[in-house]
């Protein structure tokens, strides 16, 4: 007798389409991707020291060479007031979240057009590219911080209380440069002028910021305009809780908040609305 058997195979069909609302984030999808968000991290950390002569002491020497420069020129030339503070501390406390944002907000604003490639071949959550820039910047910072250390054992400056701040406004620092990141990055996929626009843009900031002089210069009627620079209240908070010195950012602080938020919430969902484009036009 012979038997006729059939095979039925189930199968799960995956249908990718653009998402229906702008403003519908994809937390949940960059939660099941977590795994590939840990090797883009790793890929740009690779890729950032490779074939490089000293490798991670870059993160480093660069604050340091820019902290001596500054030092000189507006500490003993200019003769910039640092609120009781050696020059080189208050300097520095400045600059850790300063290098880190400006390497993170350069990083974010590339990643799309870096992986063109990528893009139009796979499907992925494309917010994983700059969330990956931003959070691969980390690692300088963390290097960096360890200079600082060894800075405060050598000037004698303790920490205090405050210290604990630190992590708020590193993340404050963080998500400025994810929101600016993500608006720059999809600009940039649809105008390359953004790329050379960038430096100057970051250098601009860089003084419209409290990185070189203290905020209280700003004259008391426009300190809170002053604080709609997401990253005055960053600067400012990393200056009170390392050294321990001053007042709080207070206001300036709760300003800067705000504007990060907007940035944020914005910039998330004009990626989002541009991720359906972004594969045709990059």
């Amino acid at each position: 007798m012979n038997a006729k058997y059939d095979f039925v195979r189930h199968s799960t069909v995956l249908r990718i389409t653009p998402p229906g609302r702008w403003w519908a984030l994809p937390f949940k999808e960059i939660w099941e991707y977590r795994e590939l968000l840990y090797f883009f991290v790793w890929r740009d950390i690779k890729v950032r020291y490779k074939q490089t002569a000293i490798g991670a002491a870059w993160a480093v020497l660069q604050p340091l060479m820019t902290m001596l420069v500054f030092s000189l020129f507006f500490g003993r030339l200019a003769h910039i007031p640092s609120e009781g503070q050696p020059y080189p501390i208050f300097f520095y406390c400045a600059l850790l979240p300063w290098m880190y944002f400006s390497s993170a907000l350069q990083s974010a604003t590339n990643t799309i057009v870096e992986n063109q490639r990528l893009i139009t071949k796979v499907y992925f959550p494309r917010l994983m590219l700059p969330l990956s820039a931003v959070l691969s910047g980390l690692i300088d910072f963390g290097i960096s911080f360890l200079m600082f250390g060894l800075m405060m054992i050598y000037y004698g400056v303790r920490p205090t209380i405050s210290a604990l701040w630190v992590p708020a406004f590193l993340l404050l620092a963080v998500l400025t440069a994810l929101g600016v990141g993500l608006w720059l990055a999809a600009l940039n996929a649809l105008y390359r002028d953004v790329r050379y626009v960038l430096p100057f843009l970051v250098q601009l900031w860089m003084f419209a910021s409290p990185v070189a002089y203290p905020s209280s210069l700003v004259p008391e009627r426009w300190r809170l305009l002053y604080g709609l620079n997401p990253m005055s209240g960053v600067i400012e908070g990393f200056r009170w809780s390392l050294t321990g010195r001053g007042k709080a950012p207070g206001g300036l602080f709760f300003v800067s908040l705000g504007a990060v938020l907007i940035i944020l919430l914005s910039g998330l969902a004009y990626f989002q609305k541009m991720e359906t484009t972004i594969a045709d036009v990059v």
